[in-house]
């Protein structure tokens, strides 16, 4: 579901997943923290799709 180069994103419109993404919180260490957006810059994605990518993986999707 993922947008072409060249295409543009269009406010309140889903991308990545069926429905959009709401602001949330998590509380988590530094370290933890750290961890986080060491992978995912290493993957080039935000660290809010990398948290949403693992735990769509944990359950299965």
């Amino acid at each position: 579901m993922a947008i072409g180069k060249g295409q543009k994103r269009l406010r309140n419109q889903p991308v990545l997943h069926k429905e959009l993404k709401k602001p949330r919180t998590i509380w988590l260490t530094t370290e933890s923290w750290l961890q986080v957006q060491e992978s995912a810059a290493r993957a080039k994605i935000s660290a809010s799709e990398y948290v949403e990518q693992l735990i769509r993986k944990q359950q299965g999707e």
